[in-house]
């Protein structure tokens, strides 16, 4: 029996609260650690920062020595190559879509959109995701502007049927300190009363989310070639994410 490929969204139309780094992150800990096959659909223009990512990834590959190892080390024990990142826009994006899962039937299509919903392109991609997960953090502006998008599109996709939306949830990134406070738990009262699932797990706001390959060859955090630098998963709850996705959106 075909596999179903699961659409996914990490969405909001806030900038900055990570949605492009949790797309890179969970999608390289599905395909290089978990052993599910990917592919990111990078149809956020004009800047396409994942694609932006993947040339400067595979262009320390090919100059430095120590991530030629690397990669070769990798592919060699995973026997599948890289997963595939297509540059696309919010017109194009469900036609590469449906080609791309046509030719290779993977098991997770992550969408990385534009940060609005001002635009009908925009809007059809997001009502062709299985899920859709908004990023927040514990500041007003942000969580105000995400609480305003996900009632957008729970009150004019969701709730009116026109959308294949299974669920939406919210996601808790950018914790400061290793704990959520009181703080969190008065934003998240608000948040039960308007009905929206959150996930338990929360990613903290730690300076080792943004650390790419660099010449110095440190322990990397966010690459599209490489998973997550096993001494820098511990306290990240990246690993803790991964498990309670696959489990939410089984």
């Amino acid at each position: 029996m075909e596999k179903k490929t699961l659409k996914v969204a990490f969405s909001t139309q806030k900038g900055g609260a990570g949605k492009t780094t949790l797309t890179v992150l969970v999608a390289s800990y599905l395909h290089y650690v978990k052993g599910y096959n990917v592919v990111v659909v990078d149809c956020d223009f004009p800047q396409h920062s994942i694609v932006e990512m993947r040339e400067r990834d595979l262009k320390m590959v090919m100059e430095d020595e120590h991530y030629k190892r690397m990669a070769y080390e990798q592919f060699s024990a995973l026997g599948k190559k890289a997963y595939v990142i297509i540059e696309s826009s919010p017109e194009n994006a469900i036609t590469d879509a449906i080609e791309v899962i046509d030719e290779t039937n993977p098991n997770f299509v992550f969408f990385d959109l534009p940060g609005t919903i001002n635009n009908a392109d925009v809007v059809k991609t997001l009502s062709w995701m299985d899920y859709i997960l908004a990023p927040i953090s514990a500041d007003r502006v942000v969580l105000e502007s995400t609480l305003q998008y996900a009632i957008t599109i729970n009150d004019t996709l969701i709730t009116p049927g026109r959308a294949t939306i299974k669920g939406m949830y919210l996601l808790w990134n950018l914790v400061d300190g290793r704990e959520k406070t009181e703080l969190y738990q008065v934003y998240e009262d608000v948040i039960e009363k308007l009905g929206f699932p959150v996930f338990k797990t929360f990613l903290p706001d730690s300076k080792r989310f943004r650390r790419e390959q660099s010449m110095n060859h440190r322990a990397l955090f966010r690459s599209t070639l490489f998973p997550v630098d096993k001494s820098l998963v511990k306290g990240s709850n990246l690993d803790k994410l991964v498990e309670e996705l696959l489990e939410t959106l089984k």
